[in-house]
C-alpha cells in the first residue's frame, strides 16, 4: 500500500510504500496517475531502478517523448543522462533557467521523470513554479485577455547553429546537437487547458516563449516580462532537494522549472526520460 502525504507545497508530494521498478499492481499505478493529476511534482525516494526499469516506469504515464536536440544513452534512445563533471566549467544554459521540457513542439511533453544518482553534497536543487495557481491569481479581465493570445515557442537561444550549445570551444559533458532546425516556431495558447483536471494555466517561460503572435519580438518581450515576475513569486515556487535513488515527476503542462548551480567541483548524474504529450488544449 502507497502513502502519499503532501508536502507544504501545495502542488507536491512524496509517494512511499512502493517499489516502482518491480511495481506491478495496476491498481496501485492508477492510484499514482490520480495522485499525479492532483499534485503536478511528486517525489518517490529510495528507489533502485536500473535503466531498463526507468524506461517501464515511464511507460506508466504514456509514451515516450523525443528528445530532438541531446544524444541518448548508447542502447536507450528515450533516455537522456544530464550530467557534469566535478571540473566542469561551461555554464548551463535551459537547465539553470526557467523553462518547460520541449514547449516548442507541435506537442509537448506532458511530463518529465529524472532520477537521482550521482548527487553533489551541496547545491543541484531543482526549482518548480506552479503555473495554474498563478493564472488563477490574475484578475479576471487580465485572464481572458491572455486566453485569447498565442506564443510563439522555440529551440532558436539554445539550440540553433548560433545558439548557446553552439561550438565555443569548451567541453560539456553532455552532447548537444544543434541544428537549423531549433530556429523553428511553433504556435500555442498562452492559457491551456489540462487534458486530466481541465484547469486553465499559464503556458509559457523565459527560455522558449520567443515571441507572441501579431507582436514584435521586442514588444512580446516587454509584455511577457511582467507575467514572469508573477509566476515567479515566492508563494508559487517549490525548491526541490535531491538525494541518490530519488525519482522525481512533473508535469511539464502545469510547471515550469529550473536547475541551481551551486556545486562547482562535485560530479551530478541523473537520468531523465519524458512523457508523450497531446496538442495544447485552448482556453
Amino acid at each position: 500500500m502507497i502513502e502519499i502525504q503532501k508536502s507544504e507545497t501545495p502542488f507536491v508530494a512524496h509517494v512511499t510504500g512502493a517499489s516502482l521498478g518491480v511495481l506491478e499492481d495496476e491498481a496501485i499505478w492508477d492510484e499514482i496517475r490520480e495522485a499525479w493529476a492532483q499534485y503536478p511534482v511528486l517525489c518517490f525516494p529510495n528507489q533502485k531502478l536500473s535503466t531498463e526499469e526507468l524506461e517501464q516506469v515511464t511507460t506508466h504515464f504514456g509514451g515516450f517523448g523525443v528528445d530532438q536536440f541531446i544524444d541518448p544513452m548508447e542502447g536507450h534512445p528515450h533516455v537522456i543522462e544530464i550530467k557534469r563533471a566535478a571540473d566542469e566549467r561551461v555554464k548551463p544554459f535551459a537547465a539553470d533557467s526557467w523553462h518547460s521540457d520541449w514547449s516548442f513542439y507541435e506537442e509537448p511533453p506532458a511530463g518529465t521523470l529524472l532520477y537521482g544518482i550521482t548527487i553533489p553534497p551541496v547545491g543541484g536543487d531543482t526549482l518548480f513554479a506552479d503555473c495554474t495557481a498563478a493564472f488563477d491569481a490574475l484578475p479576471p479581465e487580465q485572464q481572458r485577455e491572455l486566453e485569447s493570445m498565442r506564443v510563439l515557442h522555440s529551440a532558436i537561444l539554445g539550440y540553433s547553429t548560433k545558439g548557446a550549445f553552439a561550438d565555443d570551444g569548451k567541453e560539456r559533458s553532455m552532447t548537444i546537437r544543434v541544428s537549423e532546425d531549433a530556429e523553428a516556431r511553433h504556435a500555442h495558447p498562452m492559457v491551456r487547458v489540462h487534458p486530466v483536471t481541465k484547469r486553465k494555466t499559464l503556458f509559457i517561460n523565459p527560455v522558449y516563449s520567443v515571441g507572441i503572435e501579431g507582436m514584435e519580438d521586442a514588444d512580446a518581450a516587454a509584455f511577457l516580462g511582467p507575467l514572469y515576475a508573477h509566476l515567479l513569486q515566492p508563494q508559487f515556487q517549490y525548491r526541490h532537494k535531491w538525494s541518490k535513488d530519488m525519482l522525481l515527476l512533473w508535469d511539464n503542462r502545469r510547471v515550469i522549472h529550473a536547475a541551481s548551480g551551486g556545486y562547482d567541483g562535485h560530479a551530478r548524474l541523473l537520468r531523465r526520460t519524458t512523457i508523450a504529450g497531446e496538442a495544447v488544449i485552448p482556453a
